[in-house]
């Protein structure tokens, strides 16, 4: 800082020093003898001068020190201890470091976020793109060895691989969505019957292939939800079960309500879940022991069903029996929060 900003900084002191001049200059000319009060005057003004100026230069050099500490930071690259290199003069310093280390904390803490969430991202797309080159390449399988098969069963073939596909491109353009949730959504009525018969129909191929029977609660049911995102999570807690359940199960759809909520409980007779992993089976990026003995999985499917479920204001929980069951159950709260983000 040059002197004369620092000069014109302290302009409101500066009037104040001559205003008081002039007023004490003023009482010693009127109470003294004409001789005397002009001889006066002139020290008294003098030594408050020197005073004054040997104040200003002092503090100058004082506050210069802390000013240039401050611009030698901002010319270097953040550092989270920059800060605590610098000594404040007085209370006013210390409370503009204090400020300064808050602010730091709390951009640090953003940076932290975007890059864990970048890191996130990188993850996902790294293992998107190996489970996706997957059906493509038992497309192409299927296509070179299609020799003395017929059409049906390459095409048969093929609308599975198709399927998988689709559901891995599915699963990234949800994923991309999430962040933006709260512009992409609208709550209605939503007739949960026909929803799951709808889910049903989608994975029908499935459910036949593996002999699979399953039973809907027949009276008509409804709850307050967004259709679309309601579906996907219908959709992945569906997926999950067929996938996990051996061929000749069942998977049955129950509904239940109480004064605090409605529920719709998806109860499959699958491989069930061990125990360790019941508690991190709805974390970003997590398989468990089956999704490493029965099938290639992401680990992404209940991670977004979680997220989407709690930011509709629903919730989900899970309760499994290893080599019995696994029950799913959406819970509807009738006061409920939603979440925008």
């Amino acid at each position: 800082m040059s002197m004369l900003l620092y000069i014109k900084d302290k302009g409101q002191f500066l009037i104040y020093y001559v205003v008081l001049m002039l007023f004490v200059s003023a009482i010693t000319m009127l109470s003294m003898e004409e001789g005397q009060s002009i001889e006066n005057t002139i020290y008294i003004n003098f030594i408050g001068f020197i005073l004054t100026m040997i104040y200003l230069m002092t503090s100058y050099y004082r506050e210069n020190a802390f000013y240039k500490e401050i611009k030698d930071i901002t010319e270097q690259e953040m550092n989270d201890n920059l800060y605590i290199r610098i000594k404040p003069n007085n209370s006013m310093q210390k409370l503009y470091l204090d400020l300064y280390s808050s602010l730091q904390k709390g951009f640090s803490l953003q940076l932290q976020k975007l890059q864990d969430e970048r890191k996130d991202h990188q993850d996902f797309i790294l293992s998107w793109i190996h489970e996706v080159k997957l059906p493509i390449a038992a497309s192409r399988l299927v296509i070179e060895n299609s020799s003395g098969k017929t059409v049906d069963y390459i095409i048969d073939k093929l609308e599975d691989e198709l399927s998988r596909i689709d559901n891995y491109v599915e699963q990234a353009l949800y994923y991309s969505r999430i962040d933006s949730f709260s512009n992409d959504y609208f709550i209605t009525e939503v007739e949960l019957n026909q929803l799951i018969k709808n889910c049903i129909k989608k994975h029908a191929k499935l459910f036949i292939n593996k002999h699979i029977s399953f039973q809907l609660f027949e009276e008509m049911q409804y709850c307050n939800s967004d259709m679309k995102w309601l579906m996907y999570i219908l959709d992945q807690l569906v997926s999950n079960s067929l996938k996990y359940t051996k061929d000749g199960g069942t998977i049955n759809f129950e509904f239940e309500e109480d004064q605090m909520e409605k529920r719709i409980l998806i109860v499959d007779t699958g491989v069930g879940i061990a125990n360790e992993d019941i508690n991190r089976v709805f974390e970003k990026g997590f398989t468990g022991s089956n999704g490493r003995n029965y099938s290639k999985s992401t680990g992404m499917g209940l991670y977004l069903a979680k997220q989407m479920a709690i930011k509709l204001g629903h919730e989900l929980s899970i309760q499994s029996e290893k080599n019995a069951f696994t029950k799913v159950t959406i819970h509807f709260p009738k006061t409920r929060t939603y979440l925008n983000f």
